[in-house]
């Protein structure tokens, strides 16, 4: 979602970025916003981030770094704590999510009563707020700026975020050179990492510093986009309309889906990003309906007006039975029902993943063991972030110290992880080997899982 927010074919309205904008324009102005400059990858100790220079001028994105102004690391308070730092929007229509992976993290901290290494280490934890009340999501500033504080932060070890995925492309760098580790719950922009699946000269752009500091524990979107296709031409799909909220992380995700589709045959009517700003989508949508479509793809999360979008969609005459809607993980929440309402009955979406309830093993315990201590049911990714923060733990006991660069490499190396996901590893690229995936629908105002979803 994470992925979060989440790019083929032009779209009717400027290129993108919570789920995008042009990658190589919006690196430089990264690169120029956190002024990071190449720091030493092997050194031991928390290294020195950088702020921005005044007046530099930013490289291109395979280019060298402008020289900066370095920003002191605050030396820890106490050798033996260590932090670990969420970044995630707790403000606007994401809260609802973000809280419950928050709350999964302090799960997992409460099972060691946040300590490590037979007590010696304590672990502090620090929520810090992606998104501001302006943006009414992700803020690209307020990441930077979190960006920027927890790599100036010495007792930082390791960071549990983002949700949007264009939030992720903004901090890695910045804590790629400060050797801080981050472990991703829903971060599934592919270029983030794979080689290949992503725009040009992705993932190297943001790992300046020539070693890798990014894993997640959620799929990618080039096999989330691809389930999906799979799993519209099941449900007997043969023609689409294809939207995206042109963020990072939705044209991605329905860029796999459009390239899925053609490839199974399903006739692909036409492909536009919206301006998730707009007040309604009567017009589009009335233009769509004449095309006779089986189903509306929306690549994007609730945050980009989702809500507004079925609503205008139903209003115009596409009813549910008549015309599918389908969107990927970025709208399984209980804030696209709510932003929707009764036109929300029949929504598709697709999830990284398996949904909380249907967890098997540990899955399950933990699953039981958090609706009795919050009294209530966990959005989607609050696994994913438990699991995340039980990876970042594991790291830390094996270190042992404050020491920034072997816990990341620690991270990197998780093999065989056995988890309330299940038994996993991270591949080179730091992506997780888990490949099973899910379908969901809305139906008496809840989303209900309809089956498991295999990638081919």
């Amino acid at each position: 979602m994470n992925f979060s927010q989440k790019s083929g074919g032009k779209s009717a309205t400027p290129s993108k970025t919570n789920k995008t904008q042009n990658l190589g324009t919006g690196l430089r102005k990264i690169l120029f916003a956190a002024g990071i400059a190449s720091l030493c990858a092997s050194c031991q100790s928390p290294q020195t981030p950088t702020a921005t220079a005044p007046g530099s001028s930013p490289g291109t994105s395979g280019g060298a770094t402008p020289a900066a102004t370095p920003v002191a690391v605050s030396s820890p308070g106490d050798p033996n704590t260590v932090k670990i730092v969420s970044m995630l929007p707790m403000t606007g229509s994401a809260l609802g999510q973000s809280q419950t992976m928050v709350n999964g993290i302090k799960q997992a901290l409460a099972e060691t009563d946040s300590k490590a290494c037979d007590g010696k280490i304590k672990i502090e934890y620090e929520v810090l707020d992606d998104a501001t009340a302006a943006a009414g999501k992700w803020d690209p500033s307020q990441v930077t700026s979190n960006s920027n504080k927890v790599a100036a932060d010495g007792s930082v070890v390791a960071v549990i975020g983002h949700y949007n995925s264009g939030a992720a492309k903004l901090s890695i760098p910045v804590l790629n050179q400060a050797n801080v580790v981050m472990i991703s719950p829903a971060n599934t922009y592919p270029g983030l990492t794979k080689p290949g699946k992503g725009e040009a000269k992705e993932p190297n752009v943001y790992y300046p510093a020539g070693t890798r500091n990014f894993t997640r524990v959620v799929p990618a979107d080039d096999l989330q986009g691809a389930v999906a296709g799979n799993w519209a031409k099941s449900l007997g799909v043969q023609k689409v309309y294809i939207l995206d909220d042109q963020e990072l992380y939705g044209k991605g995700v329905a860029d796999v889906f459009e390239a899925t589709a053609k490839k199974l045959g399903i006739q692909v009517l036409g492909r536009e990003g919206i301006d998730i700003k707009a007040s309604d989508y009567k017009a589009l949508m009335n233009k769509i309906k004449a095309l006779n479509p089986d189903m509306i793809y929306f690549g994007g999360t609730t945050q980009s007006n989702t809500g507004q979008i079925i609503k205008d969609m139903r209003n115009v005459g596409m009813a549910a039975d008549a015309v599918k809607f389908m969107g990927p993980d970025g709208i399984k929440d209980q804030a696209l029902i709510d932003a929707a309402g009764k036109d929300g009955e029949g929504v598709y979406a697709t999830f990284g993943g398996l949904p909380p309830k249907e967890l098997t093993g540990a899955g399950a315990k933990w699953y039981e063991s958090y609706k009795a201590k919050y009294n209530a049911e966990p959005e989607a990714y609050a696994a994913y972030a438990f699991e995340a923060a039980k990876v970042a733990i594991g790291a830390i006991n094996k270190v042992c110290k404050n020491d920034r660069a072997a816990i990341r490499d620690a991270v990197l190396a998780t093999k065989d992880f056995n988890g309330v996901l299940g038994t996993w590893s991270f591949d080179a690229n730091g992506d997780t080997s888990l490949t099973t995936m899910s379908g969901n629908v809305v139906k008496g105002g809840k989303w209900e899982f309809v089956s498991a979803l295999k990638t081919e």
